[in-house]
C-alpha cells in the first residue's frame, strides 16, 4: 500500500510542473505564423485575434507571415517548433489536409500538429477578368470549352481550396485550364484586375472590394447557399453546376506533443474572444464566419476535411509536385 500511495504521489508530482505550465503560459512573447500572404483574410484575422490575445495575457502575441510551397514552409516552421506552445500556426487547409498528396516530399508531418481551434470559415467566390466580357457563368462555360487549353485560372498557391477548385471545375468542363499560383491572393488579383489572368476562385473578403469596384467581376459563389454579401450572385449550383462546392477555413494549430493544459488555456482564450460581439463586429467587416471549436472538434472537422479534399484531388486528378 506504501508503495502505491508513494507512486500516486509521484505522479502528482511530476504533473505538477505541466499543470504550472498552462496556468501560468504565457510568460513570453508568442509567435503566430500564418501560411498566407499578408494582406488576405487569414492575416487580418489573426491580427485581430493577436491584439485580443495581447491584451488578454499583457504579453506580445506578434504576426508573422511565412508563405511558399502551398503553405508547407510556413507549416514546417510553426509544427517543428518547440511544443511549449510560444510558436503556433494559423493554416488554411492545404497543409494539413491535403498537401500530403500534393507534394512527393514535405519537411513536417501533417498528421503530428495538436489542434487548439479552428477559427473561421468562408466561401470561395469564382471571379472572372473584366477583360473577357463574361457576366455569368454559362457565358464562361462555353468561353472554356471553345478555347480548350488557354484559360488560365489563378489560386492562392499549390494545394488551396481555390486551386483545388480551379482544377475541379477544369476538370469538369474539360477545358484543359492553365493553372498559374501565386503566393497569396493580392498579387493574383493584381493580374486579373490587369486582364494578364483570365479567373480564379478566390475568398469572399479577398474579392469583394475589388469587385465593388467595378474592376472585376464575380459570377458565382461556390457554396450551398448565397452569400448575404453578395445577394444577387448565384451559387454554382443556381447558375449550372450542382453539387460544386469550394470553402475555405482557417485554423489555430500547435506543434504535437504541446502540453494540453496549454492547449486548452490558448483554446478556451481564444472562445472567449469569440464570444465578444465587439470582436465579431470587427470579422463581419472581413466576410467570414467565425467557427471557434474545442481541440476535439477541431481534430474531427480536419480529419472530415481531409477526406472531402482527397476526394476533390482525386477527381480533378492533379499530379503530386516536387
Amino acid at each position: 500500500m506504501r508503495r502505491y500511495i508513494a507512486a500516486a504521489a509521484l505522479a502528482v508530482a511530476l504533473a505538477l510542473p505541466t499543470l504550472a505550465r498552462g496556468q501560468d503560459y504565457p510568460t513570453r512573447m508568442v509567435r503566430l505564423i500564418v501560411n498566407s500572404q499578408a494582406g488576405g483574410t487569414a492575416d487580418a484575422t489573426t491580427r485581430l485575434l493577436a491584439d485580443e490575445l495581447s491584451r488578454r495575457w499583457s504579453q506580445s502575441v506578434i504576426v508573422d507571415d511565412v508563405t511558399g510551397a502551398g503553405g508547407n514552409i510556413g507549416a514546417a516552421q510553426a509544427l517543428r517548433a518547440e511544443p511549449d506552445g510560444y510558436t503556433l500556426l494559423v493554416s488554411h487547409p492545404g497543409p494539413l489536409t491535403i498537401n500530403g498528396l500534393l507534394f512527393k516530399s514535405m519537411a513536417y508531418d501533417p498528421a503530428k500538429v495538436a489542434p487548439i481551434s479552428v477559427l473561421i470559415t468562408f466561401p470561395n467566390v469564382l471571379v472572372v477578368s473584366k477583360a473577357l466580357g463574361i457576366n455569368t457563368l454559362a457565358e464562361f462555360i462555353a468561353y472554356a470549352k471553345a478555347n480548350p487549353g488557354k484559360v488560365t485560372y489563378g489560386s492562392q498557391g499549390v494545394g488551396t481550396t481555390t486551386h483545388l477548385a480551379g482544377s475541379l471545375l477544369s476538370e469538369r468542363l474539360g477545358a484543359g485550364m492553365i493553372h498559374v499560383p501565386y503566393r497569396g491572393s493580392p498579387a493574383a488579383i493584381i493580374d486579373l484586375t490587369g486582364g494578364r489572368l483570365d479567373m480564379m476562385f478566390d475568398n469572399l473578403g479577398t474579392a469583394t472590394p475589388q469587385y465593388k469596384a467595378g474592376a472585376t467581376r464575380i459570377i458565382a459563389v461556390a457554396d450551398d447557399r448565397r452569400s448575404p454579401i453578395l445577394p444577387d450572385v448565384p451559387t454554382m449550383a443556381e447558375a449550372g453546376l450542382p453539387g460544386f462546392r469550394s470553402v475555405t477555413w482557417f485554423g489555430l494549430m500547435a506543434p504535437e506533443r504541446t502540453p494540453k493544459p496549454i492547449v486548452d488555456k490558448i483554446q478556451k482564450d481564444v472562445a472567449a474572444i469569440f464570444a465578444d460581439p465587439a470582436f465579431l463586429e470587427r470579422l463581419k467587416a472581413l466576410s467570414v464566419d467565425p467557427a471557434a471549436m474545442t481541440p476535439a472538434a477541431s481534430a474531427k472537422f480536419i480529419a472530415e476535411e481531409t477526406v472531402l479534399w482527397s476526394k476533390v484531388v482525386k477527381d480533378a486528378k492533379i499530379n503530386p509536385v516536387e
